[in-house]
């Protein structure tokens, strides 16, 4: 019998150091849907970075080569006792970004990800660990938090239903039925959609090889979960901020289906109410259109700017 609160708290020792260039944002931007309209995302004439940009980092590290995703998930200090777990079994649970500061079009150098296990979950479907970490500049001033889970479908470490937490992200409230959304905006990925977003530093051979991808149960590749996570955030600066990429607070989202390249999205917005910090709270879902199933769920998000809360 393994100790399984034990771990939750454990702060790694080894801080990812992660850098970018203002080309690395420009190409995200690509990654997650800009179109040739969306001149302030790809041109750096009136330009600024996608706030949910940070998502990529832990993938991307401080390098600009290829890197291997299995590689990536088994290598890297672990707590000791830590249980043994299948890396080649993990799905992307959910995830959510705190801005914190505006990103800068280029890092420097001496900027890293500090990462801590937030939860520890086993149930009868598997495993899943929670992670929180801040992206911090050289001089430790924090720019961004994030608070992922990873699903290790399938896991049994004690047999036994366990549950332990010390932080999660805000929980999004439930859709309004009684009423339509404030917004719906439509958007479409293309074919090569994983190709471009790939580049960004997240190399897993799922979204690029297609024997992967019937291997995984799929009948090709499909689109990484965080290609489809910046389309929505897009979505909601369209749709409440007036396009100003700055006023996106907070964004999460839980994992509920894959997209393939090529699908269409239409993400449905509804306005919660105001903050006391004066951003305003949504609440939404994305769908893919061609397959008819919800994507993205559990939609959460905060937005900073003109008051729409009366919408």
């Amino acid at each position: 019998m393994i100790d399984l609160g034990q771990f939750v708290g454990y702060e790694y020792k080894q801080h990812k150091p992660v850098s970018w260039n203002q080309r690395d944002l420009i190409l995200y931007a690509v990654g997650v849907g800009a179109k040739k309209d969306d001149l302030p995302l790809v041109y750096d004439k009136n330009w600024a970075p996608l706030p949910t940009y940070p998502v990529v980092l832990p993938f991307k590290g401080d390098s600009q080569e290829l890197n291997s995703y299995l590689d990536l998930k088994a290598q890297g200090e672990q707590p000791a006792g830590f249980p043994e777990l299948d890396v080649k079994r993990i799905v992307h649970g959910s995830q959510s970004i705190e801005v914190l500061k505006d990103l800068p079009a280029a890092s420097g150098p001496g900027w890293k990800i500090k990462t801590k296990i937030s939860a520890f979950h086993e149930n009868k479907s598997g495993v899943i660990l929670e992670k929180e970490s801040l992206l911090l500049d050289a001089n430790d001033i924090p720019y961004a938090r994030l608070l992922s889970a990873e699903f290790y479908v399938g896991a049994s470490i004690n047999g036994m239903k366990f549950s332990k937490s010390i932080s999660t992200a805000p929980q999004a409230k439930p859709i309004p039925t009684e009423r339509q959304p404030n917004w719906v905006i439509s958007d479409k990925t293309t074919s090569e959609q994983a190709i471009a977003y790939r580049l960004s530093g997240d190399y897993n051979p799922l979204h690029i090889d297609p024997e992967v991808g019937v291997q995984s149960g799929f009948n090709d590749v499909i689109l990484h979960g965080l290609s489809t996570f910046g389309f929505a955030a897009c979505a909601v600066i369209k749709a409440t901020g007036n396009n100003d990429h700055r006023s996106l607070a907070f964004f999460g989202v839980r994992f509920t289906s894959p997209v393939n390249p090529g699908d269409a999205l239409e993400t449905s917005i509804w306005v919660i109410g105001s903050s006391r910090d004066g951003t305003t709270e949504l609440t939404f879902f994305t769908k893919d259109l061609d397959t008819g199933k919800v994507v993205l769920g559990n939609g959460i998000a905060f937005v900073r700017g003109k008051d729409i809360s009366r919408l």
